[in-house]
């Protein structure tokens, strides 16, 4: 049971630092943190981009990994 917990715990670690880096890819709306790694250089077209979709689907992907990570960890507090 420890081995499990040491498994999720490192594994929320390793979620949490990329869900971080994804957030910050993202395109800001104007004056955010995305604009000072120059975000704000690029120049909107009307709609998203390929790019930016599948941005969307890998972050949407980790924040549900990291979620029930969190889940889990609180499941082998409470009954473990």
């Amino acid at each position: 049971m420890e081995y499990v917990r040491w498994f999720l715990d490192g594994l929320l670690v390793i979620t949490s630092c990329f869900l971080v880096l994804l957030i910050l890819m993202h395109k800001g709306k104007g004056g955010g943190m995305s604009d000072m790694f120059g975000g704000g250089m690029s120049s909107s077209l009307g709609g998203s981009s390929v790019a930016e979709r599948n941005l969307n689907r890998i972050t949407i992907a980790m924040a549900l990994v990291w979620g029930t990570v969190v889940v889990g960890i609180g499941l082998l507090i409470r009954f473990g």
